[in-house]
């Protein structure tokens, strides 16, 4: 019933906890990203820390695609350092803007991972688009009401997707990392 919302792999951090030449080496070229509280907290500029993430994923050879929900003045502010490729109002989860970032990047399902912090629009998407993903607890535990009340609906699926997960590692699992 909850797979649909299960992440291919969960992480602490973007910064700490992702191999990305462990990634690349497996054959991934194309990285989709959230941006609010999966890169930098919700609304802030591009941290040094984001900035040096991208110039590694870059110097690896991936290519990267921002993906938010959020409006153009707010995506083109947090990509004006990295300049690369960004989609705003994304309308998460829906794999439209998953398959345009791909296009985009000139990459496609299989080569293509994703990552972001939230269940129901950046997970879900991805799902729908037919991508691996990575959900990364959010950076701060400060957010807007309403993506307050989805945690505490994702800590539901996250229950049962610890249970699935430790039924897979006793058989055969998929590691992306």
């Amino acid at each position: 019933m909850f797979k649909k919302f299960y992440p291919t792999k969960w992480v602490n951090s973007i910064y700490k906890d992702v191999d990305f030449q462990k990634l690349y080496d497996l054959g991934y070229r194309g990285i989709i990203s959230d941006i609010d509280n999966t890169l930098v907290e919700h609304d802030a500029d591009a941290s040094e820390e984001a900035v040096n993430l991208y110039r590694t994923l870059k110097d690896i050879g991936f290519k990267v695609c921002f993906m938010s929900n959020n409006d153009e003045i707010r995506v083109s502010r947090f990509n004006k350092d990295m300049n690369t490729y960004s989609i705003y109002n994304a309308k998460k989860p829906l794999a439209t803007s998953y398959n345009k970032a791909m296009d985009l990047m000139g990459t496609n399902k299989k080569n293509t991972i994703f990552i972001g912090d939230q269940i129901f629009t950046d997970i879900l998407g991805a799902n729908n688009a037919g991508l691996k993903s990575i959900l990364v607890d959010p950076i701060s535990k400060r957010e807007e009401i309403q993506i307050v009340i989805k945690r505490f609906f994702e800590k539901i699926v996250l229950f049962f997707y610890k249970r699935y997960k430790r039924k897979q590692d006793n058989s055969r699992t998929i590691n992306i990392s």
